[in-house]
């Protein structure tokens, strides 16, 4: 049988396009609008696309017609309108329904249009588009009504079919290093369905499966970044396949992160108000989470690793490499990628886990009797003409430390204790509102969205001191508080400009580590792991019982905003 053709829409770096070669298919196009995806594209596919924008097709039949006829059409339109984390799941959707129509009305010309040869097409995107696109679509919800009609089709006919032919897929199910869900549509034709793929790993034994494949499982065997420099040769974690070390590019460079932005990440981790525990640094056992298309290191989200050399504060964690993250998606090392080390990381990040569409193309071929390849087709050597690599094989400087922008909020809490946290903020949490030179205390009640908060006035921490004096180092504690501690906070404007510059200045103590040294403090006197039962819930108005170490910590987070906002 003949190689089966496959054309690729929004193709980014070609991770769709990479499984089915894989698998033996022949990539014959590419199309995307941003230029070093086409240029990456072309690299690694050996081929000559151009830059095209997919709404051409938006509108005129005849180019659609003109598209190379391929037994494969994939897509995988930008998820950025859909994601969750764009404008907290609140971006507009417009544009990437438009586009994601725009490919759906392409692959409806080419499956019934007379003597097609269309065997199979897929589609992927995030899993929050599912909400936004229609569960089917007739040729005229395509805009392909006179079309439909010059062939003798009903416009009112379903071209395309989601609502059955739609499944979310986890990468780490088909063997992928990392855990990333998507959604996929699309139909093997004969079938007149979705087929997919049966899952290999699992993430726990079970029979016929192999194991979750983990971050270890890649930097085990794996060079570190900060390998020595020397001609040896390197094997690809996940393919039969050896290169030297001088041919492995954007790997052996610094990711070491700024203390300031690594203890940033850290916080809104493990100690988020009220979103789930995450791992800090990342847990190596388990399938890394979902690689996203900005290299960010101070954020929920970002993947952080402890670092292989022995550094403190500044370079103690490290983000991924370049070609670790490319690794995560499952291109092979000889994968190049063209641009700066954002442009590469937006490459990768935004690209179709290969080991995903390996699994589909698999399918295809076995859907369609055709013979299994028994080796995958994988570039043996790396095509490492005019790609720019970010090697160095040197140590950061840590030199251009990371800035806050001017009037930055700021929001910290101490601990996260007994469904309730107390925090220190540079706004009114309440109203959601810009800084504006004041700083308050402010108790939050449950950990989500729209529980009550509870503004606390300045100087509330006095009426506190009778009450600490109750419990057992609460004499001790409020001495802490009130000698030494007390003279490190600054007046309002000094604390917002050292929270701006991530820095302390002179004796003064930047809030981030004014409110962590509290978290510090109450374990070194090992205050009481044990509730506070209030009467007629005087102090903390939405609670009978509170932690004795919130109480605790609300003394020292008052007493920050009562200084801060008195001293001139």
């Amino acid at each position: 049988m003949k190689k089966l053709k496959v054309i690729d829409f929004f193709c980014g770096a070609g991770g769709f396009s990479e499984g089915f070669r894989q698998m033996g298919f022949e990539i014959v196009h590419g199309y995307d609008h941003w230029k070093p995806a086409i240029d990456t594209y072309n690299h690694n596919f050996n081929l000559s696309c151009e830059v095209k924008n997919i709404l051409d097709f938006k509108n005129s039949i005849d180019e659609i017609e003109e598209l190379p006829d391929t037994e494969i059409i994939l897509g995988s339109p930008p998820c950025v309108s859909f994601s969750t984390s764009n404008k907290s799941g609140n971006a507009d959707k417009s544009l990437g329904v438009e586009l994601t129509e725009t490919f759906l009305r392409i692959v409806a010309v080419k499956k019934n249009k007379p003597n097609s040869i269309l065997k199979a097409w897929f589609m992927e995107n995030v899993v929050n588009s599912k909400r936004y696109l229609q569960t089917s679509y007739t040729f005229k919800d395509l805009g392909l009504s006179d079309w439909a009609t010059k062939h003798r089709i009903s416009p009112l006919k379903i071209a395309l079919d989601l609502y059955e032919n739609t499944s979310v897929i986890n990468s780490a199910d088909y063997g992928s290093y990392q855990a990333r869900k998507r959604v996929i549509s699309g139909e093997i034709i004969k079938k007149q369905k979705l087929i997919v793929p049966s899952k290999t790993h699992s993430d726990k034994n079970e029979q016929g499966k192999l194991l979750y494949n983990s971050i270890d499982g890649i930097k085990r065997h794996f060079p570190n970044p900060y390998s020595s420099k020397e001609n040896i040769l390197v094997k690809d974690p996940q393919y039969d396949l050896k290169i030297s070390l001088f041919e492995i590019y954007d790997h052996f460079y610094d990711t070491g992160v700024y203390e300031a932005e690594w203890k940033f990440s850290k916080y809104w981790k493990t100690n988020h108000p009220y979103m789930g525990k995450m791992s800090f640094p990342e847990n190596e056992n388990k399938p890394s989470r979902t690689i996203t298309a900005t290299k960010i290191a101070n954020s929920r989200e970002s993947i952080i690793y402890k670092s292989e050399i022995k550094r403190y504060g500044n370079g103690e964690y490290r983000l991924p490499t370049v070609r670790e993250a490319s690794m995560f998606m499952g291109f092979p090392i000889t994968y190049q990628f063209l641009g700066s080390e954002n442009t590469k990381w937006r490459l990768v990040g935004n690209a179709v886990c290969c080991a995903v569409s390996r699994a589909f193309a698999k399918t295809v071929l076995q859907e369609l009797r055709a013979e299994i390849p028994k080796q995958l087709n994988v570039n043996k050597s790396p095509n490492l003409k005019n790609v720019p690599n970010l090697n160095s094989f040197k140590l950061k400087s840590f030199d251009n430390p990371p800035i806050k922008n001017k009037g930055a909020r700021f929001r910290r809490h101490a601990i996260k204790e007994g469904n309730l946290t107390v925090t220190l903020s540079n706004y009114d949490i309440e109203k959601n509102s810009k800084s504006h030179g004041k700083w308050y205390t402010s108790i939050q009640y449950g950990t989500g969205k729209g529980f009550p908060i509870q503004k606390v006035e300045d100087s509330y921490y006095k009426e506190l001191e009778p009450i600490l004096r109750l419990h057992a180092n609460g004499e001790k504690f409020i001495k802490i508080i009130n000698n030494g501690f007390s003279e490190a906070i600054a007046n309002s404007s000094l604390l917002q400009d050292m929270y701006e510059k991530q820095k302390s200045i002179s004796n003064y103590k930047e809030p981030t580590i004014l409110v962590d040294e509290i978290s510090v403090i109450l374990k070194s006197l090992n205050i009481e792991d044990r509730n506070f039962k209030q009467k007629n819930n005087e102090i903390f108005l939405y609670k009978e019982e509170i932690p004795v170490r919130q109480l605790f910590a609300l003394y020292a987070i008052n007493k920050i905003s009562t200084k801060t906002n008195l001293i001139k």
